[in-house]
């Protein structure tokens, strides 16, 4: 059972930050986690100190748990004890003092420019309304490089029938426009004209819950789409394409600043995962031109 201090940290999220779902969501399963270890210690949130979290980064070291997840927690751990310190429940900030791991850098996974296409021409060969939504969806997400969140939750006049723009509410709220290419708009367009019900305000809808297609409906559907495309369903997910809608952008000319205003990445830093792209660039030119580049014989 959830704790009346993670309960109230999660309230304040919301109430005072605007948290999304999505994050609330990741971070009670944080910090769920974290109780869950004081359990095992006789410890309750409000009692720990410094030394109890460095046991836990142990811990989630012993179990070989990703560098960036402890990361992630290691940040979660802090924005809720400083809440603590300031509600006055603790006496201190026991996470002040703590270093986070150390990240390597992570290079983005990502598809070649003819998987991408063996994707979507896969895609065009299913039949009937399934192949309908399939291409829109792959096309969408490709041309667009749009969160898995964002892409299911489109509403359905996202486009209007002349425009080559999406305008798409994000993170935090915020809107951003997105150019998108020709053969995306007209499979949206055929997707549109026979989408079931025609009453629903999503682009995607759904019988469940939400009303939309769920993330993990379209991952599963990507997965399907990837074994019948002969590409390995490990290698493709939906943050796959997206990643490979960035990289592909850049090796074809683009600049970081514009790529960052399109992924609707609030610091360029982020954006910067896909400079990686650009050495390769800049090394195929100096390989491919500098005239001490090449051996003479």
């Amino acid at each position: 059972m959830e704790s009346k201090f993670i309960e109230s940290f999660l309230e304040m999220m919301i109430a005072e930050r605007g948290a999304t779902f999505n994050t609330v969501d990741a971070y009670r399963r944080d910090l769920n986690n974290f109780s869950t270890f004081l359990a095992t210690r006789g410890l309750s949130e409000h009692q720990v100190v410094s030394v109890n979290i460095r046991d836990y980064i142990a811990v989630m070291k012993f179990h070989n748990l990703a560098t960036r997840t402890a990361t992630r927690r290691l940040s979660t751990l802090r924005q809720f004890y400083r809440f603590l310190f300031a509600e006055g429940i603790c006496t201190n900030d026991p996470s002040q003092i703590i270093d986070s791991p150390k990240l390597g850098r992570l290079l983005p996974k990502y598809l070649s420019e003819s998987e991408v296409e063996t994707l979507i021409l896969t895609a065009k060969n299913k039949d009937g309304i399934i192949g309908y939504r399939t291409q829109a969806l792959v096309e969408l997400l490709y041309a667009t490089g749009l969160r898995v969140s964002e892409l299911v939750s489109l509403p359905v006049d996202i486009i209007i029938r002349n425009s080559n723009v999406l305008v798409v509410n994000g993170k935090g709220n915020k809107e951003r426009m997105i150019p998108i290419g020709e053969p995306a708009r007209k499979a949206i367009l055929a997707w549109i004209d026979i989408r079931q019900p025609k009453t629903s305000h999503w682009l995607f809808p759904s019988t469940g819950k939400s009303g939309h297609l769920t993330r993990t409906g379209f991952a599963k559907m990507l997965n399907n789409l990837a074994i019948d495309a002969g590409i390995s369903p490990l290698r493709v997910s939906p943050h796959v394409l997206r990643h490979s809608f960035a990289s592909h952008l850049l090796a074809h000319g683009a600049d970081l600043r514009s790529l960052q205003q399109m992924l609707g990445h609030a610091d360029i830093a982020t954006t910067q995962i896909y400079t990686h792209v650009l050495d390769d660039r800049l090394k195929n030119l100096v390989n491919q031109h500098h005239p001490l580049s090449r051996k003479k014989h």
